[in-house]
């Protein structure tokens, strides 16, 4: 499975983005996507992240701010992001995990930068 993110850019603080991620193939078997970032000279860190069953899961930094939901039919997740903040500046990568195989999916980043 090949992750293709796309969506980031420079934006003002308090506005919103959508970022992207499409997959090569069916995402019905990836039990879990979800998105990272990784800030300059931070590690990276899960933002949020979607089961198969449509669970949810958000870093406390981005509840009530980020959405993230997926479409099996276009084979692609996205993040919806408002309220943006200068600390949500990084490169932003899609990541898929197919429980079966034991398997990891990165797709390259997305850079998003939040001026203020």
């Amino acid at each position: 499975v090949q992750l293709q993110a796309s969506g980031g850019g420079l934006v003002q603080a308090g506005g919103s983005l959508i970022l992207s991620c499409a997959a090569s193939g069916s995402i019905l078997s990836l039990d879990i996507m979800g998105w990272y970032r990784q800030a300059p000279g931070k590690q990276r860190e899960l933002v949020a992240s979607i089961t198969s069953g449509g669970t949810t899961n958000y870093a406390d930094s981005v509840k009530g701010r980020f959405t993230i939901s997926r479409n099996n039919a276009k084979n692609t997740v996205y993040l919806q992001m408002n309220s943006l903040k200068p600390e949500d500046t990084g490169v932003y990568y899609c990541n898929a995990y197919e429980q079966y195989w034991g398997k990891d999916y990165w797709g390259q980043g997305t850079l998003v930068t939040v001026s203020s």
